[in-house]
């Protein structure tokens, strides 16, 4: 299935599968087809323009030109996330734009995508109708949003930002805000209680992320996810954002990142991951958003490296037994900080990363059909990637799930 498969086996699974037929009883001597349909790894993209393209908000050329898109987007990815900016998603008070991002929700569902909502809780665009309000008031607000939003939302978005970027959040002095005024008042790790239990509770089944940058370095966020475990939070994984603007961070930095965060003993989920197809932004920026250019250009031999660099780095994500899911960050050029970080350009030119990455995520990490019969028990032997499967046998056929678990248990299909 490819050259480096000691590297990946973890990332795989031997199974028996039975085939019955509508009656229950076995398949005996028969001709099947197994086709891999889907990753059980997360490979997921943001491209927030779903939500208007859900919302039936394009016409004419626009919608054209994303339908597009979205067939690119949609061929390659099985996970996105969702923008819940609390400023954005509830402009005003008591008004959230709930109905337009569970229409967006539904269609990507559709088209077989688990969703993550980002994030609950963040000090950049907290509403300023937050304050003119004490600091109580706004931590009952903060609370009252995260129940809401997280079971409204139950069954469609499932994983969750709960908190993000905590390290800078009582520091951040860029513009007052409600978030950090709490944050400030309470502590970091009383205020990721808060939150965390808030979201828990009102969705127990839910996976739920606190998320940091360590582009200004490791320790920091290290001290708070120690922190918060000892005070017994309920972090279900661990979100590391690679905005790699200023050059790849290289193999050795990021398994360095893999094994200080591993001894958690936590899933990792590498949440938000960016490479620039033309010049780096210089060393001596340290917050992102402070390199303003009036154009960012990709070049041919910047996309070239973009390309070969980012398949070094999920190579590297995807040998690490922890890690479940990768976050390109984000689909097309120009979005965030105008960088040109994409898989596609703004007129839909395909770059070379979409090409690279979808030989790897859908052939080499994917497994070839395999063509077989069912032995005297009904019985075929698959081996292969984990995720979902389909038995095909003449026109019927039969959906399951290749995952980890006891190589000896058998999984029943029935085919239809």
């Amino acid at each position: 299935m490819n050259d480096n498969y000691n590297d990946y086996k973890h990332r795989m699974s031997r199974r028996k599968i039975k085939i019955n037929g509508t009656d229950g009883k076995p398949l005996k001597k028969i001709e099947v087809v197994i086709e891999q349909k889907a990753h059980k790894f997360l490979f997921g993209c943001s491209e927030f323009s779903c939500i208007p393209f859900a919302n039936g908000d394009f016409k004419g050329d626009a919608l054209k030109k994303a339908e597009e898109r979205f067939e690119k987007f949609t061929d390659l990815f099985n996970y996105t996330t969702l923008p819940f900016y609390w400023s954005n998603f509830e402009r005003v008070k008591g008004q959230p734009d709930t109905e337009r991002l569970k229409i967006a929700s539904q269609w990507l569902m559709s088209k077989g995508f688990k969703i993550k909502g980002h994030p609950l809780c963040w000090h950049t665009l907290a509403p300023d109708w937050l304050l003119n309000m004490s600091n109580s008031e706004i931590l009952s607000q903060l609370l009252e949003r995260i129940k809401r939003d997280v079971t409204d939302f139950i069954g469609l978005v499932d994983i969750w930002d709960v908190i993000n970027e905590v390290v800078i959040m009582p520091m951040f002095n860029k513009y007052d805000n409600g978030i950090t005024r709490i944050c400030k008042e309470m502590g970091r790790i009383r205020l990721v209680r808060e939150t965390f239990l808030a979201a828990k509770n009102s969705n127990p089944d839910a996976v739920l992320l606190i998320n940091d940058f360590i582009n200004t370095g490791i320790e920091g966020y290290d001290i708070l996810v120690n922190g918060c475990l000892e005070a017994g939070i309920p972090i279900d994984a661990i979100g590391i954002q690679a905005h790699m603007h200023q050059g790849y961070w290289g193999v050795e930095r990021t398994e360095e990142v893999l094994e200080i965060f591993s001894r958690y003993k936590l899933p990792i989920h590498f949440t938000e991951n960016s490479l620039v197809s033309g010049h780096l932004m210089p060393q001596d920026i340290v917050d992102l958003n402070d390199y303003v250019i009036d154009r960012w250009e990709s070049t041919p031999e910047g996309e070239e490296r973009q390309a070969e660099e980012a398949v070094m780095h999920y190579k590297t994500l995807f040998k690490h037994p922890l890690v479940e899911s990768i976050t390109w960050w984000d689909f097309v050029d120009g979005q965030w900080l105008g960088a040109p970080v994409g898989f596609i350009t703004q007129d839909n030119r395909i770059k070379p990363i979409y090409n690279a990455l979808h030989k790897l995520i859908k052939s080499e990490w994917w497994t070839n059909p395999i063509h077989t019969a069912t032995d005297d028990s009904g019985s075929v032997i698959v081996e292969g990637f984990l995720g979902e499967y389909e038995a095909k046998c003449g026109d019927s056929k039969g959906k399951f799930m290749l995952d980890k678990g006891n190589e000896d248990d058998i999984i029943e299909v029935s085919i239809i």
